[in-house]
């Protein structure tokens, strides 16, 4: 099983609701836009009680992953991305994106978290965060055409402009992303 990383670990094992809750406001009031926290709970209404809560306040809730008696939870804090001004010309739609998967010329580039990649992303996808695209973009073929894909398009903007900035020229920003992307998805969660 692969190891989910997370920015920050909080301890609510033997905790009964609403501590998990309690304990995960707190903890996230912490953390910076867009980081991911991981709770872990033993209270088996946790995985409802923590999902309701993230939407609510606007969270991303990614997913759980159950390791004997401890459930792990995953959040990533909100960014306020969904109203973010996008840049980047060349832009096309979900739809458009499902169409052109089989084609070898084609890099789908995954720039949200790991951990949001781990749970939920398209077969085939490379995953680089947004935040490790600058170091990393040598990873990618200049000569193909490279669809980037986030939650909303919003940080898979930025990263098509850097790229563009690269001198990658056949960059393409994929809008709205994952939080619609209503076509086959793999997990590397077990």
């Amino acid at each position: 099983m692969n190891t989910i990383e997370s920015n920050f670990l909080l301890d609510a094992k033997g905790l009964a609701c609403p501590m998990p809750i309690v304990k995960t406001k707190k903890a996230i009031n912490n953390l910076e836009a867009g980081q991911v926290i991981e709770i872990q709970a033993t209270d088996k209404g946790s995985k409802a009680d923590l999902e309701a809560w993230a939407r609510s306040a606007g969270h991303d809730y990614l997913g759980t992953v159950e390791e004997g008696d401890v459930l792990k939870h995953f959040i990533r804090k909100s960014s306020g991305e969904d109203t973010a001004e996008r840049k980047h010309e060349a832009v096309i739609d979900n739809d458009e994106l499902a169409s052109k998967l089989n084609d070898d010329q084609v890099i789908v580039l995954d720039v949200r978290e790991k951990a949001e990649y781990a749970f939920k992303h398209i077969p085939g996808a490379v995953s680089i965060p947004l935040g490790e695209l600058e170091s990393r973009s040598n990873e990618l073929d200049k000569d193909k055409n490279i669809y980037v894909v986030c939650r909303t398009g919003n940080r898979s903007d930025m990263a098509a402009q850097q790229l563009a900035e690269k001198g990658f020229s056949n960059v393409i920003n994929v809008v709205p992303g994952m939080s619609e992307w209503s076509f086959d998805v793999e997990s590397d969660v077990k």
